[in-house]
């Protein structure tokens, strides 16, 4: 019998910008199911640790960089990969920017957006977590929005068209691409007006079967 039989969900995924709290939750949900058999990672963990194996990044550079590091053809493998596991696999609590993209149309998949409506709080998580100041906070929020997301948008404007807009319905052809929309994801927590525990239970209450 699979180990999921008493969730109502095979796998998680968790999407959030710079600050919004994704990698928290991840933490969290895996610490709380996996005496279950469930397993977590963050994306961009795993990319990262693929890319120093490579030798296409430097180890000592810092862990927050954005995606014109990578050749189209290496962020294809690894999110294609991730797409992959959600379709063949279970019980994987995954977490990177494109998560609960790259699991549009995929069934029995848990799509978690995680946002933070107050600006000042996600510059200030993170200014602690890196240890840099406001204004450099404020400039890697916005430049890595806009690298990567110009980057995505050119790589995957198809699969956006498919499974978003054909395959599922969520977006009509005419509304612009926009990977972390409300409407791609089951559950949407807002990291400012809901702390770590009631964010873990909102998930939890979604993924377990009634």
């Amino acid at each position: 019998m699979s180990i999921t039989h008493q969730y109502a969900y095979r796998n998680i995924t968790i999407s959030g910008l710079p600050g919004n709290g994704s990698t928290t939750l991840l933490n969290s949900l895996r610490e709380e199911l996996k005496f279950d058999g469930w397993k977590g990672f963050s994306g961009g963990e795993f990319m990262r640790a693929y890319a120093e194996e490579k030798g296409l990044i430097d180890p000592r550079v810092g862990s927050h960089h954005d995606a014109a590091i990578y050749s189209d053809d290496f962020d294809w493998q690894v999110d294609m990969g991730m797409r992959e596991k959600l379709e063949r696999e279970e019980c994987w609590i995954i977490e990177s920017w494109l998560a609960g993209f790259l699991a549009q149309g995929v069934p029995g998949v848990l799509k978690v957006l995680v946002i933070c409506s107050e600006d000042a709080v996600r510059i200030d998580r993170l200014m602690n977590r890196d240890n840099i100041s406001v204004e450099q906070a404020k400039q890697n929020i916005q430049q890595r929005y806009e690298v990567n997301s110009t980057k995505w948008k050119r790589m995957y404007a198809n699969q956006w068209h498919d499974w978003v807009v054909s395959q599922t319905g969520k977006m009509s052809a005419d509304d612009p691409i926009d990977f972390w929309h409300p409407a791609l994801y089951d559950v949407v927590i807002d990291t400012f007006s809901t702390n770590k525990a009631a964010a873990l239970q909102l998930v939890l209450d979604a993924v377990k079967k009634n």
